[in-house]
């Protein structure tokens, strides 16, 4: 049996957590359209009967404002640490930025010290079309030896050997590729979960995510970043998720017009629960909470 570790690096927004779900072939973690999303490493497992590969979901590396960024951030920048692969993603439909050129300068530090294998990702290649993609493929292999000439020879061969995949994580096109590469780049070993485990989540979690997803989706732009969920009671099919956010205005648009908008988001998530969960959603104000690293600690953040 192959196994080990890859995980999926990029700035916020490019598609990583959408692309760990396509992988998976299940829902393993929530997805949105609004950058740093992720707020936490997420496993995705895949077992064959001759492979198990552990996908890592990271949030975006960025230029941190909070002591949530940077916590983000040492999150992001500790996944490249004891893998077997790292799949730096890049978009198709948008030019090679700076959060862009620090992924890839990142991923070619590490893997030139001996480590991983890279491999790049360039996805959205449904929106962007095949010639916007091959220009981005050609784009993308010049960054990067740009990147390690700059760096050193052992970046340069890292460089050299890396391959480029044009992939789109939304329709799953180019994604079965991208895994017989990952899947190659493994040596022998041991399985590291039961087979029918998909994820590390636990089921707590999972549930507040899914809130928070909805929440995401329904919020003006200013609050999202303002918004933690946390399942505070579950009793059999009892359960309670706290939302928190930094002011009584946030919470107040939280709530919605005679609480509309808070009802909407439990019917979304309910239906993504076991039949009969009685799900109790609660609104709190906890100032400041991205700023406050004992708050953070307290969310495992």
């Amino acid at each position: 049996m192959r196994s080990g570790f890859a995980t999926i690096v990029g700035r916020p927004n490019v598609g990583k957590s959408t692309l760990l779900n396509a992988i998976i072939g299940e829902k393993v973690t929530i997805t949105s359209s609004r950058p740093n999303t992720t707020r936490h490493q997420i496993r995705g497992v895949l077992t064959t009967e001759e492979t198990q590969v552990i996908f890592v979901d990271t949030p975006g590396l960025h230029r941190p404002k909070t002591a949530l960024g940077n916590r983000l951030n040492e999150q992001a920048m500790d996944s490249f640490h004891d893998v077997d692969v790292i799949i730096a993603l890049v978009e198709a439909n948008n030019a090679i930025g700076p959060g862009d050129k620090m992924v890839l300068k990142r991923s070619l530090e590490v893997a030139a010290r001996g480590g991983p294998r890279l491999l790049v990702a360039v996805n959205k290649v449904d929106a962007a079309g095949p010639a916007k993609t091959a220009e981005q493929l050609v784009k993308g292999l010049a960054t990067l030896e740009e990147i390690a000439a700059a760096l050193g020879d052992a970046a340069v061969r890292v460089a050299q050997n890396a391959e480029m995949f044009p992939i789109s994580a939304k329709k799953g096109k180019g994604v079965d590729v991208l895994v017989k590469a990952v899947v190659a780049s493994l040596d022998e070993g041991p399985a590291y979960y039961p087979a029918e485990m998909l994820s590390d989540q636990g089921a707590a979690e999972h549930i507040a995510e899914l809130v928070r997803e909805q929440l995401l989706s329904r919020t003006r732009d200013e609050l999202p970043h303002s918004i933690h969920c946390v399942v505070t009671e579950w009793e059999d099919k009892y359960v309670k998720v706290e939302i928190l956010v930094e002011r009584e205005s946030q919470k107040a648009i939280v709530i919605g017009k005679g609480g509309d908008l808070l009802k909407e988001v439990g019917t979304h998530v309910r239906s993504q629960l076991p039949e009969g969960t009685f799900l109790e959603l609660y609104v709190r104000v906890e100032k400041h909470w991205q700023s406050r690293p004992e708050v953070l600690d307290r969310f495992g953040l």
